[in-house]
């Protein structure tokens, strides 16, 4: 008798399969707080780079933030700095988490070609 194992299949003993909401990862606090800054920045910046430290003090536990944002071209520029003007005193609504400062560190203004680089730093604390 000849045995053909593409007749037989094992049972799958694998765990059942999630809805697909279920198994989408959940976003970083420093993912919504970039997430936020492109919305307060009118969708024109790139983040260039991001980096986070663990921060603490003896009532608070958080991150600090320091992001490098790039604005180009005309339209781009202007939203840049109503950027600057509005992210000291900007509120954030990050789910969990609390703005506990927000300053603009650097600024490189270019006019050929017109570009804007912004470093910023945040820092988050953990809210409860």
């Amino acid at each position: 008798m000849h045995f053909d194992p593409s007749l037989h299949k094992r049972p799958d003993l694998r765990r059942p399969a999630r809805d697909h909401a279920a198994r989408k990862r959940r976003r970083t606090p420093g993912e919504k707080l970039a997430e936020a800054l492109r919305e307060l920045a009118q969708g024109r910046a790139r983040i260039l780079s991001h980096k986070e430290s663990s921060w603490a003090s003896i009532a608070f536990s958080g991150a600090r933030h320091r992001l490098e944002l790039l604005f180009e071209g005309h339209e781009a520029v202007e939203a840049g700095e109503c950027f600057i003007a509005f992210l000291p005193e900007h509120e954030f609504a990050i789910p969990g988490q609390l703005v506990a400062d927000a300053a603009v560190m650097e600024v490189d203004h270019r006019l050929e070609p017109p570009q804007l680089r912004v470093t910023c730093e945040l820092l988050l604390l953990e809210e409860g």
